[in-house]
């Protein structure tokens, strides 16, 4: 499924205005796009995550076989931002089917799941510190409400970054069974289907 295709927000393409037969159209790329991203964009999507992720941590949470793993089991599960065709912002996710995540989680998708584990969150060096962050956040969270078999979203993430997931909605669950390295993690969870009366008032 296309996350743009489920997304209430962004209008199809026979619901635009017409272009008037005097109005030459412009061959530019779109100012603002949502898509979900494939395995094409692979490299784009871990320069962007190696640059973010090796300064604070010294750990990606996905390498780049990884990456095009996911792109390519369940894509539909994953957002890109893209600005004049150039991608700024991205969240990758997969299928988990069991209450807290282990390490298992952090490569395996699970096609029968319920619950959506998002790997990676990661903006652009470039575009940092203007919100982009937050914003994809919403908008992937408002896709997953109009999928009927997911029920839940969960991360994992340090101690530095769960203010920022609790602004999305996210709540602290506990310390996580996974550690890499040295590093320890906080697993935090957002209740999907707590939001029925917004997904039956969606247009999804």
């Amino acid at each position: 499924m296309s996350v743009v295709g489920g997304l209430p927000f962004l209008k199809p393409n026979h619901l635009r205005a017409p272009i008037s037969p005097g109005r030459q159209r412009r061959h530019t790329l779109p100012a603002s796009e949502f898509r979900s991203l494939s395995p094409e964009d692979a490299i784009s999507v871990f320069e962007i995550e190696r640059e973010a992720f090796i300064s604070v941590s010294g750990e990606c949470p996905l390498h780049l076989d990884e990456v095009r793993h996911f792109l390519t089991l369940c894509p539909e599960l994953s957002l890109g931002w893209f600005e004049e065709g150039r991608l700024v912002a991205f969240i990758i996710g997969s299928l988990w089917d069991q209450e807290k995540l282990n390490m298992d989680a952090l490569t395996l998708h699970k096609p029968h799941g319920t619950t959506v584990h998002i790997h990676v969150l990661a903006v652009h060096r470039t575009f940092r510190q203007q919100g982009k962050g937050s914003i994809i956040m919403w908008r992937y969270l408002q896709y997953l409400r109009c999928l009927p078999y997911v029920r839940r979203a969960v991360l994992m993430c340090e101690d530095f970054l769960v203010p920022f997931y609790q602004k999305s909605g996210f709540k602290v669950q506990g310390p996580s069974d996974i550690t890499v390295g040295p590093l320890t993690f906080i697993e935090m969870q957002y209740a999907v289907r707590g939001h029925a009366f917004m997904r039956r008032n969606s247009g999804c």
